[in-house]
């Protein structure tokens, strides 16, 4: 059934999300390279892991102080979110048919271009694959990280084992995924997972220089646990260095007192909000779940959720 769904929506020339305009898949694939050459600004991404997220991606608007009007730029097909929102343990377990299955989901609702968490990647020739269905189906890049072995979420840092695959082997993995796309347009961005399995800055640049020139990397994606940008700050200043740097992607997950316009003065050309919808939804949901325990009833906890009307009329029929 799987495989019926995804031809479908793979031949689909275009689509109209619900409550948006119409945009095909090749506008979509294009767009992400298109507004960071024009934008002439760093562009910010948030995770989705369902149908639901991605409408909140889509219509999320925000006035700041200097009167500024803002939204996202661009949504990342987040591997953690999408493996706990189906109660799996993040450590590839979810198959890419599986998550190609909620980006056919996101995309429908949803008109903004995508960046697909990628893991490992996979062996070379099984990441070659994964780079075209996603080419296919108007995914605008991937990235992928340099570690070995089973998964570990680089938020644990050296609390568990983080490995690093050899250089030369990541940069075949990279050139695999470049050769099999079909457009120019598409990215593969190299993850450095240097800072977090605790091998330090300079590894961190030689990796990145190496990704660049040997890989074809399209994109450098710098990962830090720590509570402060320092590490970052200081990483990206030596990255601006590179005669032959490429755009920079930071996630302030953990450091997340770093502001976008801090991050984009240094040189980042991506900011990824890479897991704070579903940290949401989960203490919110939990708390409503124990507070009708506690009460025998749902009366407690009306001041907390949505209206039942306004979830009917949510979703444009």
């Amino acid at each position: 059934m799987l495989s019926r769904c995804f031809g479908r929506q793979a031949a689909a020339a275009s689509i109209r999300t619900r409550g948006a305009r119409s945009v095909s898949t090749d506008e979509r694939r294009l767009s992400l390279r298109k507004n960071l050459e024009t934008g002439g600004r760093m562009l910010r991404g948030i995770e989705v892991h369902s149908g639901l997220s991605a409408i909140i991606a889509e219509h999320a608007r925000a006035v700041r102080p200097n009167g500024q009007e803002v939204q996202y730029d661009f949504i990342w097909g987040s591997s953690l979110t999408q493996s706990t929102i189906r109660g799996k343990p993040d450590i590839e377990l979810v198959s890419t048919d599986a998550r190609i299955a909620m980006i056919h989901e996101a995309f429908e609702v949803c008109t903004k271009p995508m960046i697909y968490d990628g893991d490992s990647g996979g062996l070379p020739e099984i990441f070659a694959h994964t780079v075209r269905s996603l080419e296919r189906i108007g995914v605008s890049g991937v990235i992928i990280e340099d570690k070995q072995g089973l998964k570990q979420n680089s938020l644990f840092g050296t609390d568990r084992e983080q490995s690093l695959l050899p250089i030369a082997d990541f940069c075949k993995k990279l050139q695999a995924g470049k050769n099999a796309q079909e457009g120019k347009e598409f990215m593969v961005i190299a993850r450095l997972e240097a800072l977090i399995a605790g091998h330090g800055e300079k590894v961190a640049l030689e990796r990145a220089q190496a990704y660049i020139e040997d890989g074809g990397a399209d994109g450098i994606m710098i990962h830090s646990k720590e509570k402060k940008p320092d590490e970052i700050y200081s990483f990206m200043e030596q990255y601006a260095k590179f005669p032959n740097k490429v755009p920079l992607v930071v996630v302030p997950s953990s450091y997340n007192s770093a502001t976008e316009t801090e991050l984009e003065a240094r040189g980042a050309s991506f900011c990824i909000y890479a897991n704070q919808l579903l940290r949401a939804a989960y203490p919110a949901m939990m708390d409503v779940a124990e507070t009708m325990l506690k009460n025998e009833r749902s009366q407690e906890v009306d001041d907390r959720i949505m209206g039942i009307k306004k979830v009917l009329t949510l979703i444009k029929e």
